[in-house]
């Protein structure tokens, strides 16, 4: 079978969805972790931790080693990882002390997430295409769909088939990264030192206008990572709902309405000028955080949180395109660290979030009316960039 651009595109998408699956899994089973294994909540959590110091540690290494290895056999090193981690996730803890197993699973998926996270729109970059930022917008609402499917589909089995079958469905899950690994080694790819003479990392670090993307891109991830992280938690204390059906009404309804905001972007906004649209996206994000803040009705904050998602939707794949864009020799270098700034923001946010609303008593709406700090500084950064380009 002779496969063409169009199926590169496809296998990027599958890479978001693998993404979305390592990140979201694993928390939706650490109750079960500890009923399971005695494993205390607190050494749990510390897995979250784990998966994001490694995923920044490849995000900051990738910029030396993937252009040298190249973009197939790292995309491939990065879904065999998911693939062993996911495995590991479900045979490991039988096999030796649990929660070491555990770790060992999160470090090999995290790995891949890595790689993936920095590869996967250079690779989009690269395809030929007429419209590059509706097709990053689209690529970047794939991890949103499976942030749903794995929500929605893991909650499902768990209900039906009983909690103590979750080693069932990590090897399920893991089907979606070895099924990519082979398809990866089938399609053509591009990369993007092949279109341009990238330049030095050092060079890259002299220009303003890449410093200018790294504080756009940490305060996308903590716009929106601010909210999702909270969304469950939010949605159980404001609706007085179970943990099932916060994890359900919160973040997936989160997910959906900013997947559908990169669908709408992909199909009708070739004609948009890229930095109003993200400083609209901002405005309504604050917006968003004041509805869930200060709304006397948990239905209308559980709508805030929705608006919320349809407004960061375009915030990380928009930097990404504009840095694309205004920035093209930065190549692979630049977009791994933007991806190492988008997961500062990642972490960032929701520690602002548990800090402030720790400080207030637990108060969750205190600590979410402090993250519109991050759609604040975005709009002054998107005005700063629209100077600079003049």
């Amino acid at each position: 079978m002779k496969l063409n651009y169009n199926h590169t595109v496809y296998a990027c998408y599958l890479g978001y969805i693998t993404q979305a699956i390592i990140n979201n899994f694993a928390p939706l089973l650490f109750l079960t972790f500890q009923d399971s294994f005695g494993i205390p909540l607190e050494k749990i959590t510390l897995l979250i931790t784990l998966n994001f110091v490694t995923q920044l540690f490849v995000d900051f290494i990738s910029a030396k080693f993937v252009d040298k290895i190249g973009y197939r056999t790292s995309i491939i090193i990065a879904h065999i990882c998911c693939a062993l981690g996911l495995i590991g996730m479900a045979v490991l803890p039988h096999l030796i002390a649990p929660y070491a197993g555990l770790m060992i699973s999160v470090i090999l998926y995290a790995i891949g997430g890595g790689i993936i996270e920095v590869l996967i729109s250079p690779i989009v970059e690269a395809c030929p295409s007429d419209n590059k930022a509706s097709a990053m917008s689209l690529l970047h609402s794939f991890y949103c769909w499976g942030s749903v499917a794995v929500v929605l589909l893991s909650t499902l089995f768990l209900g039906g088939f009983g909690k103590q079958s979750w080693p069932i469905l990590a090897l399920i899950w893991a089907l979606v990264p070895v099924f990519n690994t082979v398809y990866f080694t089938m399609v053509p790819i591009n990369s993007l030192a092949d279109e341009t003479e990238p330049m030095s990392i050092k060079q890259l670090f002299s220009l303003k206008i890449f410093w200018i993307f790294a504080v756009l891109m940490l305060c996308a991830g903590a716009s929106e990572l601010a909210m999702t992280q909270w969304a469950s938690a939010f949605t159980e204390s404001a609706l007085g709902v179970s943990k099932a059906v916060g994890d359900l009404a919160g973040p997936c309804f989160f997910a959906v309405l900013m997947g559908t905001c990169r669908v709408l972007y992909a199909k009708f906004g070739a004609k948009l000028d890229l930095i109003k649209a993200v400083t609209l996206s901002c405005c309504l994000c604050i917006f968003a955080y004041l509805i869930i803040v200060f709304s006397p009705s948990p239905i209308m904050s559980l709508i805030g949180c929705g608006i919320c998602g349809f407004s960061v939707g375009l915030l990380w794949p928009g930097v990404f395109s504009l840095a694309a864009e205004k920035c093209p020799k930065g190549a692979t270098a630049m977009f791994a660290f933007l991806a190492l700034a988008g997961d500062l923001g990642c972490s960032t946010g929701p520690t602002l979030v548990g800090f402030i609303a720790g400080a207030f008593n637990d108060n969750l709406k205190a600590g979410l009316l402090a993250a519109i700090i991050f759609p604040i500084i975005m709009i002054i950064f998107a005005q700063i960039l629209k100077r600079t380009e003049k």
